[in-house]
């Protein structure tokens, strides 16, 4: 058992030629050296966003804008459509087989304003014609529009506020658009 063993992995298998404590370039090295297969890789760098020209795939020159000059760029919410693909802040998703879809979840009210209450009370004392003071309506829209979009396997939405009654005829026209690029 006093006898040592040679290192099999030595590059100098019979000990000679080498000093001491000082490992030659063929040396084993135990352990995981650079990361290959089964060893975590570091994530690679999400692919800067290259507007394309039209639909031909091809990267745009650097002066050229990313929409086509017929005018085909719109946007809904935080939902850009540029050229061939749609913009999100999830990312980007390619127009061709984009499904969209719009749910109205705003509301219209009508109601008597208090100035109309006031002038009716006022009016009413010196003539019976203030209370035509009460046939005044107040229209007011709250809520938003939701609108979806879902292509390229993932899913974005937005919400639009909705700002008077027609808000939701606005969103189902661009939505129009948006569909007829789609196919």
């Amino acid at each position: 058992m006093s006898e040592q063993q040679p290192n099999p992995y030595a590059s100098d298998p019979a000990g000679q030629g080498g000093q001491p404590g000082t490992p030659g370039q063929d040396d084993y090295k135990w352990g995981p050296g650079e990361a290959s297969y089964g060893y975590p890789q570091p994530y690679p760098a999400a692919p800067a966003y290259q507007p394309t020209i039209g639909g031909a795939g091809m990267p745009s020159p650097a002066g050229y804008s990313a929409a086509p000059a017929g005018g085909a760029g719109f946007a809904l919410g935080d939902i850009t459509v540029a050229g061939d693909q749609i913009i999100t802040p999830s990312g980007t998703m390619p127009l061709r087989g984009a499904m969209w879809n719009a749910t109205d979840f705003s509301r219209t009210e009508e109601k008597i304003p208090p100035h109309a209450i006031v002038l009716a009370i006022v009016f009413f004392l010196f003539c019976l014609l203030g209370l035509l003071f009460l046939l005044m309506k107040e229209k007011t829209t709250t809520g938003y529009i939701q609108v979806t979009v879902t292509s390229g396997g993932r899913h974005h939405s937005t919400m639009i506020p909705a700002v008077d009654a027609n808000t939701f005829h606005w969103v189902m026209s661009q939505l129009g658009h948006a569909r007829a690029l789609s196919m």
